[in-house]
């Protein structure tokens, strides 16, 4: 309980260097033991009052970084970003490896005492990896429409009849049949959400380093280039199917 003998002034302002709607507020205490002491608290949109910087951290971490906010002034202050990279540099070894079972403990007494401390394990560690928010995808294999090789559609009549591929379609990859460049080539039409322009990068590359050069996002087919007589021929072909449709069912 505060002595009712003690005066003091508040003031409260707008918090520039947080949100829109924080307000800090400043306690002076003029009588007592300790005249002259400032408090600093700061107040959230809601009103909430927040009288330490952990307490900020934990309510604002995940929208905004304080590691470089000065708590007492109220402002961004780069001498502490640069004291928490400093501080992060001394114990990042990630330039060796990320595994910390290679980095002994020390001992935690006098400086002329720290010495490596043996480790015993009594189990292997397991590698965590890094958790992502959101969806995870995962990755597209190279040449999963292998797998469809041998396979045709059928009904109950027997096997529909297979399809063949333009002249200027190449297919583009090791062991690659034109029945595999037909499924691949087919999935990216009614999967992929993004253009088909085929391998972009060259037959020799690819043909040597499938792992490395070949985009697994595209078809296994070389790069093709759509022209205007393309589109136009294709649009004479869609009306004359449309017209042999429609006289279909007339006659029906």
């Amino acid at each position: 309980m505060q002595n009712m003998n003690i005066s003091i002034e508040r003031k409260r302002t707008d918090c520039s260097a947080l949100p829109k709607g924080w307000q800090r507020e400043e306690v002076l205490r003029k009588t007592g033991l300790s005249a002259g002491k400032v408090d600093v608290f700061y107040y959230s949109p809601t009103g909430k009052k927040f009288r330490s910087k952990p307490e900020l951290v934990r309510y604002l971490g995940d929208s905004m970084d304080l590691s470089c906010f000065d708590f007492q002034q109220g402002q961004i202050n780069t001498m502490l970003l640069c004291k928490t990279k400093k501080a992060r540099a001394q114990f990042d070894y990630r330039g060796v490896r990320s595994d910390s079972s290679l980095v002994p403990p020390i001992r935690q007494t006098a400086s002329i005492f720290k010495q490596p401390v043996t480790v015993y394990k009594t189990q292997e560690s397991k590698v965590k990896t890094d958790l992502k928010q959101g969806t995870q995808e995962k990755p597209k294999q190279l040449f999963w429409e292998k797998r469809l090789e041998n396979l045709t559609a059928c009904d109950a009549n027997g096997v529909i009849g297979t399809t063949t591929l333009p002249k200027y379609i190449k297919p583009l990859g090791p062991f690659t049949s034109d029945a595999t460049t037909i499924q691949s080539l087919a999935t990216a039409l009614h999967v992929s959400s993004q253009p088909i322009t085929g391998q972009t990068g060259s037959k020799q590359t690819i043909m040597e380093n499938p792992g490395v050069f070949l985009n697994p996002e595209q078809p296994l087919i070389a790069a093709v280039t759509i022209t205007k007589d393309d589109v136009r021929r294709q649009e004479e072909r869609v009306n004359r199917a449309r017209q042999r449709l429609r006289a279909a069912l007339v006659a029906a």
